[in-house]
């Protein structure tokens, strides 16, 4: 999870806003807060009718990363409530909780990919931070394991009026990315997604062009020559402020080393 970062403590975050978190009733302003919610507790408030057996689950796995304990929560709110669970928590107001929708929406067998990427599109949207880093975490394994498909139909949401949509083509498919397994065929074939990177190498958002920028300097680290190439031809075919910002990003470990 990349956004919303802030220098507070765990130990800082006042009790009764610790207790409004893991009671669903407000989201999380920070990362900080969003790694303090008790899982468990929140459960409980939410999906009481779960059992106590998935609340016990949860107690047990508080020791686990968040990615591992969000992965849980969606295996237990799945095994209960299928994937009818998801239009339940679409629209809740803790975070956490959209982003277990996210994660059921991840861990659904027997899903094509078209529509998987279809209900995960409605959190990429989402307002906050956190869910729409947890949307392409979510289906990230789905997008590994049929790459070619998900670089098609991700290629068609760089059109998308909504810049968190265009920023979750490029973000969902990084080479090596954050919190997630590195996609070794894009690490060696990163051209595979210029279909995908090519529309966005001048996009208007600044949260569109870091992603960009950052897929292209995972890129760096395998293919440098690749990426100085097309950061080369992007300048001379796109001398624009979003381009050349696009680029700075994506040289910046190319030029460290140099």
């Amino acid at each position: 999870m990349s956004a919303g970062r802030s220098g507070k403590r765990v130990a800082d975050i006042e009790p009764a806003r610790l207790a409004l978190l893991n009671a669903g009733t407000i989201e999380a302003a920070t990362l900080t807060e969003c790694l303090a919610v008790d899982f468990a507790a929140l459960m409980r408030a939410v999906l009481p009718d779960l059992g106590e057996d998935a609340i016990a689950a949860m107690q047990q796995a508080a020791g686990e990363g968040i990615s591992r304990r969000m992965a849980l929560a969606a295996r237990l709110i799945h095994e209960r409530r299928g994937l009818a669970a998801v239009g339940e928590l679409r629209d809740h107001v803790s975070d956490t909780v959209r982003g277990w929708a996210c994660f059921t929406i991840g861990t659904a067998e027997d899903m094509p990919l078209a529509a998987r990427i279809a209900a995960i599109q409605p959190f990429a949207d989402d307002h906050h931070f956190g869910v729409r880093e947890w949307s392409w975490m979510a289906v990230r394994p789905h997008i590994a394991a049929d790459l070619d498909n998900a670089i098609a139909l991700l290629a068609g949401w760089t059109a998308e009026p909504s810049e968190r949509l265009r920023r979750f083509a490029s973000e969902a498919t990084r080479p090596r990315g954050v919190w997630c397994a590195h996609l070794g065929p894009l690490r060696q074939q990163p051209e595979t997604a210029l279909p995908i990177l090519e529309p966005l190498r001048a996009d208007p958002a600044p949260y569109v062009q870091d992603s960009v920028g950052n897929w292209l300097n995972d890129a760096s680290k395998d293919r440098p020559d690749w990426v100085r190439s097309l950061c080369a031809q992007w300048s001379a075919e796109n001398a624009t402020p979003a381009t050349a910002r696009i680029c700075k990003r994506a040289l910046r470990s190319i030029d460290r080393k140099g």
